[in-house]
């Protein structure tokens, strides 16, 4: 596929291509772009580990993304004369798993109705919940030219592969104004973020909480520790093989009992501990020198993403203790802004986390189903604008009351 597109006709015209695989990027053409102010704009991230060629060429030649897992990829490049000045990870797939935006109900919907949902455009990191950029723009190109370009360009391949539909995920809140402008349907969703407002250490973070919050947290930390159960942290050249072994074997017993099949196999965290150790936190608990539980982080400049997390001894609130405390201690320590902790998780919201937006956009060939889930979609964004307003009321940190404790 090659779409000419241009906002200026004096201009070059810039042509956009669909291309197989990370493979047709260079590492360091596609990093620029990742990184460049244009893509990240004005917010605190200069670099997101999920968008890094390293992150998603790995998920490729593990196997992990391919026609047979039903993620074949399809990036989308946008040239001007032979110079690389846009691009978007995208893939064709032919089911709605491992996506975390739901919409398993539309395409039920539309299947009943005659029509064929998949296959599908997903612009997404896959297997993560984490929001980063989808308009990946070259430095010094205008940001609107570039997401007007690549939307014209995965329109275009949405016809050409007789796909039902677009779906960016997980965008950034600039990003999905851009889509929006460009027609397409915007989606609101929430996860549960911990913000670092410049504390000292774990204690002081707690000392802003509520007196029966903060000793729930206190309890909890001491009682997952209890049976002589020890934490370590592991990043950079100090993770080993033997470490990759021990965390693949807690991620497979999470993923059988969760989903059936774990999405990533093992393959694939030795090329991430070849490629990008330095920006892996592994959390691991031992029991008498035994490894038993352990969480997967990865690091940004401005926050600490937690992604998958597994045990094969069950303690009580280990899992707290791995996933949501460990995690804060470290964002602490290197003065990370946040901890993002996933998908899902009214419990994080009594450990410290709070609620903030999630954005997608969605764009639907067939009308009919395009004017259903515009309507779906409207309401659902009320209904997300009321739950954050109501988490952020049940937020355990103090209120002017409790200022005297």
């Amino acid at each position: 596929m090659t779409t000419p597109a241009t906002a200026n006709a004096s201009e070059p015209v810039l042509q956009v291509r669909a291309v197989p695989g990370m493979a047709r990027f260079d590492a360091a053409e596609w990093d620029a772009l990742a990184t460049s102010p244009e893509t990240l704009g004005a917010g605190d991230e200069t670099f997101n580990p999920f968008t890094s060629h390293a992150f998603l060429s790995a998920l490729e030649e593990a196997g992990c993304v391919s026609r047979r897992t039903g993620w074949l990829p399809l990036h989308v490049r946008v040239e001007r004369e032979g110079r690389l000045v846009g691009a978007a990870p995208c893939y064709l797939k032919s089911h709605s798993q491992g996506e975390y935006v739901f919409d398993h109900g539309w395409a039920d919907a539309y299947e009943r109705a005659g029509g064929s949902y998949y296959p599908k455009l997903q612009v997404s990191v896959p297997f993560t919940p984490v929001t980063g950029p989808r308009f990946l723009v070259a430095p010094g190109e205008d940001p609107d030219v570039a997401a007007a370009a690549l939307v014209a360009g995965l329109r275009a391949l949405r016809a050409e592969t007789e796909a039902s539909s677009i779906h960016i995920t997980f965008m950034r809140e600039r990003e999905a104004e851009q889509a929006e402008a460009l027609g397409m349907l915007p989606r609101m969703d929430q996860q549960f973020h911990w913000l670092n407002e410049g504390y000292a250490g774990f204690e002081d973070f707690l000392g802003a909480l509520a007196s029966r919050k903060r000793k729930a947290i206190r309890r909890e930390r001491r009682d997952a520790l209890s049976r002589g159960i020890t934490v370590e942290h592991r990043t950079g050249a100090d993770i080993t093989e033997a470490d990759w072994d021990a965390f693949y074997e807690f991620y497979q017993d999470t993923g059988a009992r969760k989903w059936g099949r774990p999405y990533l196999n093992r393959k694939f965290f030795s090329l991430i501990g070849e490629r990008m150790a330095d920006r892996i936190l592994l959390v691991i608990a031992r029991n008498a020198g035994r490894p038993i539980a352990g969480a997967i982080n990865f690091i940004g400049d401005a926050a600490l993403y937690g992604r998958n997390w597994g045990c094969i001894e069950d303690h009580p609130f280990l899992h707290f203790e791995v996933c949501y405390y460990q995690a804060i201690d470290f964002a602490i320590a290197r003065g990370l802004k946040r901890v993002e902790a996933g998908a899902q998780g009214e419990h994080k919201l009594a450990r410290g986390y709070r609620p903030v937006p999630m954005y997608s956009a969605h764009d639907i060939a067939d009308p009919a189903l395009a004017r259903a889930v515009a309507d779906y979609l409207k309401r659902e964004r009320s209904h997300v604008r009321a739950a954050i307003a109501e988490y952020e009321a049940m937020s355990p940190f103090r209120r002017c009351e409790d200022a005297s404790e």
